[in-house]
């Protein structure tokens, strides 16, 4: 057997003085060993919350898991005690949150973070923990790594703190790594260094990665399967091939259609879906997406569809699912543009950049400041804007 993760029938609720909010509905799924999983939807359709239900971190109260397993390599985490899920989070199950800033702690060095949580889980001494923190900085990708383990995280940039949080996730080998859209608070650019980051730790580690994001798009490059999830349900689960080929439930379509397709001209309008998720202290009885289905029956509103599976581990939430066939599936053409580097012909600079270099030193010592390095914030930087 390779299943690595394998959740039943898990609810949770958050218990508030306006009521109950479901936050997640009786999911169920499996995750391999070594698989890329993508967990997709919009804000408060339980992504994160579930993904802190398996570590073990929901904040009760309010939070409260209602029901369901979380099996993870033969054992519910939801059995164990706290003690015994403390030598699980952090070790075997690594996770990367939105906000490096909040995961790390602004008064204590960067390296000592992550010798903290090496030595937390493994029994090595100071020294041997210092050079495994300078390892995995260099792993991911951070320059002079053994001169900026006694950096802060105020030093480091914001795709630099990110990456020193992965490195903390990664500090005792999980066998899986969560990130909870660990890309959302950076810029395009670095958004892409840590996907692909992520993708090349994965395949040089071996270990399997949910991935929290909101951006299907972001699934294309990425993800072995996805799970759409809506108003704390799972709607739709398959491969990614699929999901973009053949996209059979009305939320899932609704989803690629509003990409933006590089062919398309640019006065025409991107594509939405109407309406508003529904109230999660008043969940509807039926199918969630009904009220902004095209597609919808009076069977829809009174009684939700099962997630069934349609043929080669493509499962659908949908009573129509026969119909959506029929309608055009809506693939996303995720096309890499060629970016030039030369000079544009014959074209007048409105400004132009050449060789742009700038460095900021770092120094060491109580008394004698000794230079041991820079800090590379620009480094050969050329461009130009036309007029």
């Amino acid at each position: 057997m390779n299943e690595l993760l394998e959740i039943k029938n898990l609810k949770v609720e958050f218990h508030t003085d306006k009521g109950v909010v479901r936050a997640v509905n009786d999911i169920s799924y499996t995750l391999d060993k070594g698989e890329m999983l993508v967990v997709v939807g919009e804000s408060g359709c339980g992504k994160s919350v579930h993904a802190q239900a398996i570590m073990g971190i929901l904040p009760t109260p309010p939070g409260k898991i209602a029901g369901g397993e979380i099996m993870f390599d033969g054992r519910d985490l939801l059995k164990l005690s706290n003690a015994e899920m403390q030598k699980i989070r952090g070790n075997r199950i690594g996770m990367v949150f939105q906000n490096p800033m909040v995961s790390l702690n602004p008064v204590f060095s960067v390296g000592y973070q992550i010798m903290e949580a090496i030595r937390t889980h493994r029994k090595v001494g100071e020294r041997e923990a210092r050079e495994q923190a300078a390892e995995l900085l260099h792993m991911v990708g951070i320059p002079s790594a053994q001169q900026r383990l006694d950096d802060f995280p105020h030093q480091f940039s914001g795709g630099m703190r990110q990456r020193a949080v992965i490195a903390m996730a990664l500090s005792c080998d999980p066998q899986l790594l969560i990130a909870d859209e660990p890309t959302t608070a950076l810029d395009v650019t670095i958004q892409a260094q840590i996907i692909e980051l992520v993708k090349s730790l994965q395949e040089q580690l071996g270990m399997a990665v949910m991935w929290i994001t909101h951006d299907l798009s972001l699934a294309a490059g990425i993800a072995d399967r996805v799970n759409v999830m809506y108003a704390g349900y799972i709607v739709e689960r398959s491969s990614t091939d699929e999901i973009y080929a053949r996209p059979r439930h009305p939320y899932t379509q609704g989803l690629l259609a509003s990409l933006p397709k590089i062919e398309e001209e640019r006065h025409e309008r991107l594509n939405s879906i109407p309406g508003l998720p529904p109230d999660l202290l008043a969940l509807p009885e039926g199918c969630p997406f009904a009220l902004r289905c095209s597609v919808s029956i009076e069977k829809c509103m009174h009684t939700m569809p099962p997630l069934n599976d349609i043929g080669g581990r493509h499962m659908v939430s949908c009573w129509r699912v026969e119909e959506t066939l029929a309608e055009p599936a809506h693939r996303a053409d995720i096309v890499a543009v060629p970016v030039s580097l030369s000079e544009p012909s014959g074209e007048e600079s409105l400004l132009r950049v050449r060789g742009l270099k700038k460095y900021f030193p770092i120094k060491r010592g109580a008394v004698v400041r000794r230079h041991v390095g820079d800090v590379k914030a620009v480094d050969d930087v050329s461009f130009s804007i036309r007029r």
